[in-house]
Parts: C-alpha cells; structure tokens; sequence
C-alpha cells in the first residue's frame, strides 16, 4: 500500500512569509487591525492567507461581519506555527554561536509605563546591550502581563519584564527593580477635596476603576471589596479613567507625578492606600536561550545592581 502524498512539501521563502502574515492577523485579531502592524493593505493580507490556505489545503479563519475566529485547523496551525519559527530562530542563534558571532533578532515584552520609573533601568541596560552585540536588531514591545507571559512561553517574545503577581513552573524569574502604587481620585472626583484621613472603608462607597486581569492591583481590590464599577488593559486607560472624575484608581507614583502636579488627581489616604510592586524578568527554562538573549540577561541584571559591567556566566 503506497504511502499518502505530504499535501505541504518543502517550506519555501514564501511560506515563511504568509505563516508570518497569518500570525500577525492572529495576533491583531483581524485583517484590519493587522494592515497597520504590517503595512501592507488588507486586500493583500487576504490574498496572502488565502494563499497559505491554498497551500496548506485547509480553511484556517472564518472573516465577515461576525468578525475573525480561527477554524479548529487554525488554531492548530498557529500553533504549530510559533513552534517552527521558534525552532528556526534557534537554529540561527546556533549557527551564529558556531560562528562566534551575535546577531539575529531578540524580541523583549515589558508592561506599561516602566520608562518613566526612576527604579527601571531598562535603557541603562540596552545601551549595554548593543554596545557588546551591535549586529543584533532589538525589538520592544509593551503588552500585559498575561500578554508578556504568553508571549514567553510561546516564543513570541524572547523575554518580559512584568510585575510579579504569580509564577509558573515554566518560566525563570529574576527581581530587577520596584515602584510604589497608590489609590489616586481626579480632581472633579468627590474624594478630592474629601478631608484626611481616608480608609478603605470610604473608599468601597465609590466607583473604582481597575486592571481587567490578574495582578497585584486586582488582588488588593478583591481583597478589601473595592466597588469595580470599570476595567482598564493598562495604565494609560486607568489613568483616562481617573481623570473623568468618576473613578479611583491605582497609579505607579512617578507615573502619576505630573498629573499630581498639574492639580489633575491626588493621592488618596495621605498616601497610604496603595502597595508595592516588584518588577521580573522572565525567560522560558526550555529550551535554553540563545547566546544573544543570555548576553541582555546579563546586562538586565547589571544595570539593575549598578554594575558598571555585565557578570560573567549564563542564566
């Protein structure tokens, strides 16, 4: 009995391309949103997954006026997909090792609002970075915290740096750096010219405005039964929220210093309701990172200890 013919064959320049199209149309949740992040228009983003599922012989997205969803075989495939290009990634970090050489791409996910933390020294340690691995293209992104971690563990990105809320057994965790966050009103907001001292008590007769995922901000909130009354996917959008004067929310303090200043919100409690938050990095423990992205670990890890060089020695 003759064995079946493989439908897909050899992978071509052009099918790497397409994965990597339909990939940014996963990740954008839609062709329109994905015209932007590719710059290509989203007749041509159509064309090409068309093409892939030509190519593959499978019907991989459903796209009309219920939206984007992915097909069971979709799902599959991009699953798949993140593995293959992950593996192909190391594949070339390993070529590179082989030549003594640093070079590729390394791909870095941070939550919102680190830049302005006078703790973060994330740009101490980049400049670092390319001064010792000037051949290798650096890509930052910012997402969630469950944005960064998924993206770690699929490959995505080469690594995050998030607050520490909780930890899996499949990522290695290093501490960098802290901000403190407080409860803080706008200044329309009835709590705003409120006399001190405020509890947490007073605080549960209000609107609170709040992240819409796991992290150190909702535990607290669901810990002293805060009256979630909106959700925000980041810092930006909290602060959006408390400025309308409906909402308290929590803000990093350097964050939240110029709106401070400006009279544009306040510090809730005498600047006792809030929490500290510690920072991580956080890589996968398999396989093991590349060359490139154990090279940033180190520098990461330098800057954060005012190290004037990066230690010797691997993850």
């Amino acid at each position: 009995m003759s064995r079946p013919r493989a439908v897909l064959g050899q992978l071509s320049d052009a099918d790497w391309r397409l994965l990597r199209v339909f990939l940014s149309v996963v990740d954008c949740g839609g062709m329109t949103a994905a015209e932007l992040e590719l710059n290509i228009s989203t007749s041509t983003i159509s064309r090409h997954v068309k093409d892939l599922e030509a190519r593959l012989g499978l019907v991989l997205c459903r796209r009309g006026r219920a939206g984007f969803a992915l097909t069971p075989a979709g799902e599959r495939i991009v699953s798949e997909s993140r593995a293959l290009l992950a593996a192909t990634d190391r594949f070339r970090a390993s070529v590179d090792e082989l030549h003594q050489r640093l070079g590729g791409d390394v791909h870095v996910a941070v939550f919102d609002k680190t830049a302005s933390n006078p703790q973060a020294r994330i740009a101490q340690a980049v400049s670092a970075f390319r001064r010792a691995a000037p051949a290798v293209v650096l890509h930052l992104h910012v997402d969630t915290i469950q944005g960064v971690e998924r993206g770690v563990m699929e490959g995505r990105y080469h690594m995050g740096v998030i607050p520490e809320h909780r930890r899996s057994d499949t990522l290695l965790y290093d501490d960098l750096f802290g901000e403190q966050m407080w409860l803080y009103a706008g200044h329309s907001h009835p709590l705003f010219a409120h006399p001190e001292p405020l509890n947490w008590s007073d605080i549960r007769q209000h609107a609170f405005a709040g992240l819409g995922y796991h992290s150190p901000n909702m535990e607290l909130s669901h810990r002293e039964r805060l009256t979630r009354q909106a959700t925000a996917s980041d810092q930006e959008s909290v602060a959006t929220l408390i400025l309308s004067g409906d909402f308290v929310g929590f803000l990093p303090d350097h964050y939240a210093e110029t709106f401070v200043q400006k009279g544009l919100m306040r510090p809730l409690g005498e600047g006792s309701l809030g929490y500290p938050c510690r920072f991580a990095m956080i890589v996968r423990r398999s396989p093991a990172p590349s060359a490139e992205v154990q090279l940033l670990h180190r520098c990461l890890l330098a800057a954060h200890q005012t190290q004037k060089s990066p230690p010797v020695g691997g993850l």
